[in-house]
């Protein structure tokens, strides 16, 4: 049986619910040979396998800096620029897809970033089960899965349970970064982040793009076919009682 202690270890018990609603659905995609070669050789060094026990994220990353949480980092493509662009900061990387995965340790190796760890796990679990409290200076979540149909609503990763639990993790000050180019999600977004009462919006609705997110191939064509990207940047709150 399990021990029923708590420790700071070991996930909360409060925060393990037996099961949620998936935001992903695990499809068969085009896996190059490349990338499927970069997955089995570069993922042992810098993969990082779930377990249900807090991470030390200095030891993870081998020194004391900065840590950035990217969830759904698709190709790798934005994740390996802003890791080169910001040597300075560590990012933690969560995709569950196995091509995006393989993709991002070809870029690490080819660009000899050692600044990138990869979870390749379901990010609820991770961010639940395997990352401390006030751990975090900030968090992208950039294009998520807008789940268009309104029967799928239920799927998307930006709900008000995640976003509390995520908040949970970033320090006082520390920021969370969403960004969409479907703009009902943007408004949904929107409405879930400023409900949370320990974020604060950094504009007084959506923001500009900040200069450390680039634009992807993706994006600048989407740009030029006059479709909107949807930048919300918040903030947490200082702690009560904080000077």
């Amino acid at each position: 049986m399990p021990d029923q202690n708590h420790s700071p270890d070991t996930p909360d018990s409060a925060e393990q619910p037996s099961r949620h609603i998936r935001s992903f659905v695990l499809r068969q995609g085009r896996f190059s040979l490349a990338q499927e070669r970069f997955h089995a050789e570069a993922l042992p060094r810098f993969g990082i396998p779930y377990a249900p026990q807090r991470l030390d994220l200095d030891a993870v990353f081998g020194r004391a800096a900065p840590h950035i949480l990217e969830i759904g980092f698709g190709m790798g493509e934005t994740t390996a620029a802003i890791a080169a662009a910001q040597p300075q900061n560590d990012t933690l990387g969560i995709e569950v897809h196995t091509p995006g995965v393989g993709a991002l340790c070809k870029r690490l190796v080819e660009q000899q970033l050692n600044n990138v760890r990869i979870v390749q796990h379901d990010a609820v679990e991770v961010v639940r089960d395997m990352l401390p409290e006030q751990s975090l200076d900030g968090i992208h979540i950039f294009f998520p899965d807008p789940w268009p149909k309104k029967r799928h609503h239920k799927r998307r990763l930006i709900q008000p349970q995640f976003i509390a639990l995520l908040t949970t993790r970033l320090k006082p000050g520390a920021y969370l970064h969403c960004a969409t180019d479907w703009q009902e999600y943007a408004e949904h977004m929107l409405t879930v982040l400023s409900a949370e009462p320990l974020l604060a919006n950094a504009s007084a609705d959506y923001a500009p793009r900040p200069d450390y997110r680039p634009l992807t191939k993706f994006e600048n064509r989407g740009l030029r076919l006059g479709h909107g990207v949807w930048d919300l940047i918040f903030t947490r709150k200082p702690d009560e009682g904080a000077q």
